[in-house]
């Protein structure tokens, strides 16, 4: 029976009661409403995954440091020396890895909001709680990776002599745009894994393909230009060229190609939302 319409009946000096739980409003703004009256669940919930992310884990916290790391090794050495793609005047290294840790936040807050609700099933057959909060705990705890990973990029660019342009100050609009994707995707696969559970097989194929489908090796300058409206329906497009406009100071993206990338994002947020809270009524029958 589904938690959110869960019926009590007791029985008092011959006379049967019923009692109805139901979650207290249908709109969303008071969805939003009651996330924050459960607001110390979730802090209790990004503690959690935070602390047991790397439990017994002789590196730690480094596998923030390291997964980026390691992959813009591979890339330019393949990429930036064999391959010779060009990195628009850029050393490669400091090129790719501008776009690798945002892409690496991102494919992590991914995974970790579409698996969030089947993931907790023990919770949602047991207690009423808003659903949103698990997806939106999954996704937000990914930051802390993604501030250690940030800090080894400062270094970086310290070690290459790159100073960030006033663009810098712009960056956390960015971080914010990769958060939204991550959430507005991850909300319409977790609502679809408690249905399908080939989702959770799918995901980590689907984001190896969308790496390569982004400018995450290479400029998106080799696009054809006729062809870069097309290519900028990639929600992460935009982050991936504002975390490079913002942090290497090269020429400002194009404000069009940029502001169908955010529309897309704000497309997949709204839609993710609405299917989530269309399905989650049945999460704890189906899950």
């Amino acid at each position: 029976m589904s938690q959110y319409n869960d019926q009590l009946r007791e029985t008092h000096f011959g006379h049967a009661h019923l009692t109805e739980i139901n979650a207290s409003g249908h709109s969303f703004a008071a969805e939003m409403r009651e996330v924050w009256a459960y607001r110390d669940l979730l802090l209790l919930l990004i503690q959690r995954d935070i602390s047991i992310r790397y439990k017994q884990s002789a590196v730690g916290i480094g596998w923030a440091v390291l997964q980026p790391l390691l992959t813009t090794v591979i890339f330019t050495v393949v990429f930036g020396n064999f391959a010779r793609l060009p990195s628009e005047g850029y050393p490669y290294a400091l090129y790719t890895m501008c776009a690798m840790v945002p892409w690496t936040f991102f494919t992590r807050a991914l995974g970790g909001a579409s698996t969030s609700i089947v993931s907790s099933s023990g919770m949602i057959t047991k207690v009423y709680f808003p659903r949103l909060v698990l997806p939106i705990s999954k996704t937000v705890s990914g930051l802390v990776d993604f501030a250690v990973a940030f800090g080894m990029l400062i270094l970086l660019l310290l070690a290459y002599r790159v100073t960030p342009s006033l663009g810098l100050l712009l960056l956390p609009l960015f971080v914010l745009l990769a958060l939204a994707t991550a959430f507005g995707i991850g909300l319409w696969l977790t609502a679809l894994n408690v249905k399908y559970r080939d989702i959770g097989l799918l995901v980590p194929f689907l984001t190896q393909i969308w790496m390569y489908a982004s400018p995450i090796a290479y400029s998106s300058e080799i696009v054809p230009a006729r062809w870069l409206w097309v290519y900028s329906l990639n929600p992460i497009f935009g982050v991936v060229e504002g975390f490079r406009w913002a942090l290497l100071g090269k020429a400002a993206p194009a404000l069009g190609p940029l502001a169908l990338s955010c529309a897309v994002v704000v497309a997949m947020l709204a839609s993710g939302i609405w299917y989530f809270r269309r399905t989650e009524r049945e999460f704890a029958d189906n899950i």
